[in-house]
């Protein structure tokens, strides 16, 4: 509405009889027809190797430019305090025998003389015997061993302590027994509770991972300590627990995968039913969610080829430029619809079509590249790949739409038999 208040043009190239660049586009795809078919199955193809190479795996500082006051922060945790993400191992005693407590022929009686015998309560056995603490200690001695965690803290750090006090010698087993009721109230909140609950016969190891290690795979790592604990130590399944920001972000990276799938199968699906209720026209769906299909596929493609994990920015990235791709599209198929009604004639419809609604196309496009191209002048990394993926998507989706897109018209001729 506000374009008609304005005066008409007076620039000459408006009038004139100048083809347009783009116009080149329409030439490459009539020549070169089968050309932009194979090479179109070809980013298919190449599409699908991608995928498979693509990986979640990635770190926090790699979020981040060496030159941030971050990334150097991480490293000094690293370095100089033992660590950055918490893990933390949960190990779960074994339950107590059938019978357990109640084979006792001293035991079968109350005492007269005590008001309360303990009579009806579950038998609890402790983890302060020195078997057990055997155990605990070849568990945090195989995690303290690992290159990708930092400080481990577990009970057996406390024992150490107190072995410290004990002039250097390790407690006994009548020393260990007596150690709940040793520690001050006031202190046991800091050495036992933190790493022992008899209410739940659980025991935990604190760990800190070393997050600035270029090596670190976190669902390894997991794997690696389930099978050491279940297999070498001999802890069932059940009894191996983990949790912690550490657990709590592989699960999320793990999911990213999963979900991103999920997304641009929605994505699509709503596209090809806007597209028949648009187009009226099964075919003319199926050409017109091709180029699009190109664009995202090719983005996760290139991302898979160069080794550059799944996080979560890029992981909208393909759901993002099909939404905005799309119009391209939706304008260019209407347009030949309407252009082909003129003479019948699909090649002349498409220099037609490249002329007009082309130059729009490219425009729209080129602004939009334009515009997500500033997000490389940010310091966190993953915008950085947002800002590039999405502008190559958005290319490779305006290539699609003026050379897959035409020629996929001209080859199955939707509107009728035409020239």
């Amino acid at each position: 509405a506000l374009l008609t208040l304005l005066p008409p043009p007076l620039d000459s190239r408006v009038t004139s009889d100048r083809v347009p660049f783009t116009d080149a586009f329409a030439r490459f795809t009539e020549h070169f027809g089968k050309t932009v078919l194979v090479g179109s199955g070809l980013i298919a193809v190449l599409c699908v190797v991608g995928l498979n190479k693509l990986t979640v795996e990635n770190s926090f500082i790699d979020y981040f430019k060496s030159s941030t006051e971050i990334h150097q922060g991480m490293i000094t945790i690293d370095n100089r305090l033992g660590g950055t993400t918490p893990l933390d191992v949960v190990i779960t005693d074994d339950p107590p025998p059938e019978g357990a407590g109640t084979g006792d022929p001293f035991a079968s009686d109350c005492d007269p003389f005590v008001e309360d015998c303990g009579a009806g309560e579950e038998y609890r056995d402790t983890w302060y015997t020195y078997q057990k603490m055997e155990q605990l200690e070849a568990v945090h001695d195989y995690l303290d061993g690992l290159p990708e965690t930092g400080k481990v803290l577990s009970i057996n750090t406390t024992l150490d302590i107190l072995a410290q006090i004990n002039q250097g010698e390790p407690l006994d087993a009548l020393e260990l027994a007596f150690v709940p009721a040793a520690v001050p109230d006031d202190l046991q909140d800091t050495l036992l509770t933190p790493y022992i609950s008899e209410e739940h016969d659980q025991a935990r190891f604190s760990i800190r991972i070393l997050e600035t290690m270029p090596e670190l795979r976190r669902q390894e790592l997991l794997d690696r300590i389930h099978n050491h604990l279940t297999t070498e130590l001999g802890y069932s399944e059940d009894q191996v627990l983990f949790a912690g920001m550490t657990m709590m972000y592989n699960n999320m990276l793990q999911s990213l995968f999963d979900s991103q799938i999920k997304t641009i199968g929605v994505v699509f699906a709503a596209i090809m039913v806007m597209f028949l209720i648009l187009f009226r026209s099964l075919k003319l769906a199926l050409i017109g969610i091709a180029p699009n299909l190109i664009a995202a596929g090719s983005v996760l493609d290139l991302m898979g080829w160069l080794g550059i994990p799944l996080d979560m920015m890029t992981i909208t990235v393909a759901a993002i430029t099909v939404g905005i791709a799309v119009d391209d599209t939706i304008h260019y198929i209407h347009r030949f619809k309407t252009e082909f009604q003129k003479d019948g004639d699909y090649i002349a419809t498409m220099h037609r079509c490249h002329r007009s609604i082309g130059q729009a196309m490219f425009f729209t496009s080129l602004t939009i590249i334009s515009g997500f191209s500033i997000l490389v002048l940010s310091n966190f990394i993953p915008t950085i790949y947002f800002g590039l993926f999405t502008g190559f998507a958005m290319f490779m989706a305006l290539v699609g739409a003026l050379t897959l897109l035409p020629r996929l018209i001209v080859l199955v001729k939707p509107f009728g038999s035409g020239v």
